[in-house]
C-alpha cells in the first residue's frame, strides 16, 4: 500500500495555533443550486472551493449556468435557461447527486447522472420517486439509484409529494431548493418515523428565507413553499464549522488552545454544537472580538472526559467525537446516529473496525458506538474513501506514535488542503 500517510505525532505538547477554516461546503453547494435559479447574478465571497463543491460547479455549468471564478477565489454565478444533453458527474458527493436532479428538472433535454462506485449504493430513491410523482420522466431499470437518465421538458409544475426522508434529511432540502421556481410551489410532506440532520433542514429554510420565501412550516414534517422570484444577490459564505472539529479536538487531545477565526455567533450549521459537546468533554470555550467579527478559542489541559450524547441531528460530528473518546479517561456512548451508515462509507462499521484494529474497545449497535479507553498501537487507519474518517486517523496520531492514514488526500472533499492546514496547526508556536 502505497498511499499512506504518517500522522504527526506530538504526545502532550500544547499546541498554541490560530487557524482559518475555509467556506462551508453545505452552505456554498445551497447558495449555488439558489443563485442558479435566480433571475440575477449572485456574487459569493469565501466559497468552499474542494472535490464537492467543484462537482457542484461542474454539474450547473453542464446545465448552462455561467460560473466563472475571481483570482481571489470568489464565483460570480451568471443564471441562463437550462437545457441538455448533459453528463454530470456526482462523484461521492451528497449534495450534488440529490440537489442536482430537482434542478435538471426544469432544464430541457437529456441529462445522464453517475458518480462514484459509492454512490451507486447510497439512497437516492426518495428524490426520484418525488420527482416521477411531480411528473417528471427518469429512467433508473427500476433501481431508483444512481445511475439514472432524466428527460426534462424544461418546466416543473410543483405539487404535493410524500418523501420518506429517514436515512437523509438532503431528500427534504433537494425539494425545498426548487420549490420557488415551480409553478405552483411544493408542499413536502415527511413521511418516515425519524428526520436526522435537522439543523441542514433549518440551513435550507433559512436561505430561502433570507431571499424573501415564504415557507410554512408545520410539525417539522410538513413544508409548504409558495412559488417566488429569486433575486441575486452578494453572499459570504461562513467557514465550516464541522470541517473545525479536528483542529478543536487538537488542542483537546494534547492541550493548549485553537482559535478558529471568524466563528458566526448565530448560525444553522450543526458544527456550531461543537461548543456545548467538547465543554461536556472537558474543554474551556470562549469567543473573543476580532477585527472582522468574533474568534473561537478553545482551551484544554489535555484531559478529555467521555460523553454520553445523542448526535441524531449533528452526525456529520461523529468521527471526529470518536476520535476523542477512544483517547478519553472514561466510556462514552455515541447513539442515535443509524443514518451514518448509509453515509461515504459505513461510519459506524469503519470506526470500529479500525479503532478495534489499534486495540480499541468499541461495540457497534444499530444506531449507536459504545467506546471504552484502552491502550492503543500503532497501525493503518483505512479511510473508505470517506473524509472525515481520514481526520478521525489524524487525531488519534497526534497521541498514539505510529498511524499511518490510508488516502489522506480523500479529505479534499470538503478540505482543499488537510495536511498543510494539519501541519500549519502543529508548527504554530503563539496565537495571537
Amino acid at each position: 500500500m502505497t498511499n499512506l500517510w504518517s500522522a504527526p505525532y506530538r504526545g502532550m505538547v500544547p499546541v498554541d495555533a490560530r487557524i482559518t477554516i475555509p467556506g462551508s461546503k453545505s452552505v456554498t453547494n445551497r447558495a449555488l443550486i439558489l443563485a442558479a435559479l435566480s433571475d440575477s447574478p449572485t456574487l459569493m465571497r469565501k466559497p468552499l472551493h474542494s472535490r464537492d463543491s467543484a462537482l457542484m460547479i461542474g454539474g450547473l455549468k453542464a446545465l448552462g449556468v455561467g460560473i466563472a471564478e475571481a483570482e481571489n477565489g470568489d464565483l460570480t454565478i451568471t443564471p441562463a435557461p437550462l437545457f441538455g444533453p448533459a453528463h454530470i458527474d456526482v462523484g461521492n458527493a451528497g449534495t450534488v447527486m440529490r440537489f442536482l436532479p430537482p434542478v435538471a428538472a426544469m432544464a430541457k433535454g437529456i441529462l445522464h447522472f453517475d458518480g462514484d462506485p459509492r454512490s451507486h449504493e447510497r439512497p437516492l430513491g426518495p428524490v426520484i420517486a418525488a420527482l416521477e410523482s411531480l411528473g417528471v420522466s427518469i429512467e433508473h431499470g427500476g433501481r431508483y439509484s444512481l445511475p439514472l437518465t432524466m428527460n426534462s421538458n424544461g418546466q416543473l409544475q410543483g405539487g404535493s409529494v410524500d418523501v420518506d426522508a429517514s436515512s437523509s434529511s438532503q431528500f427534504i432540502s433537494a425539494l425545498l431548493l426548487v420549490a420557488p421556481a415551480t409553478k405552483d410551489g411544493i408542499t413536502i410532506r415527511h413521511t418516515g418515523t425519524s428526520l436526522p440532520s435537522m439543523p441542514h433542514i433549518d440551513m435550507t429554510v433559512h436561505m430561502l428565507r433570507e431571499l424573501g420565501v415564504e415557507i410554512e412550516i408545520i410539525d417539522n414534517k410538513e413544508w409548504r413553499v409558495s412559488p417566488s422570484v429569486l433575486h441575486g444577490r452578494e453572499i459570504t459564505i461562513e467557514p465550516d464549522l464541522s470541517n473545525a472539529a479536528p483542529f478543536m479536538g487538537a488542542a483537546m487531545i494534547c492541550g493548549g488552545s485553537v482559535t478558529i477565526t471568524d466563528w458566526p455567533q448565530s448560525t444553522t450549521q450543526p458544527g456550531d454544537h461543537l461548543r456545548s459537546i467538547l465543554t461536556h468533554m472537558g474543554a474551556s470555550v470562549s469567543f473573543e472580538k476580532s477585527s472582522t467579527g468574533f474568534d473561537l478559542k478553545l482551551t484544554s489541559d489535555g484531559k478529555i472526559h467521555g460523553i454520553d450524547v445523542d448526535l441524531h441531528d449533528v452526525g456529520e460530528l461523529t468521527p471526529s467525537i470518536a476520535a476523542l473518546a477512544v483517547l478519553a479517561d472514561s466510556p462514552s456512548s455515541l447513539r442515535g446516529i443509524g443514518h451514518l451508515r448509509l453515509h461515504e462509507t459505513d461510519r459506524l462499521a469503519a470506526i470500529a473496525h479500525e479503532v478495534n484494529a489499534l486495540g480499541g474497545a468499541v461495540v457497534e449497535e444499530e444506531s449507536a458506538l459504545h467506546i471504552t479507553p484502552a491502550p492503543l498501537h500503532g497501525g493503518t487507519f483505512h479511510t473508505y474513501e470517506d473524509h472525515r474518517l481520514a481526520t478521525a486517523g489524524a487525531m488519534i496520531g497526534l497521541r498514539i506514535p505510529g498511524i499511518e492514514v490510508e488516502n489522506i488526500a480523500t479529505t479534499q472533499k470538503t478540505l482543499p488542503d488537510f495536511p498543510g492546514a494539519w501541519a500549519d496547526l502543529l508548527s504554530q508556536v503563539h496565537s495571537k
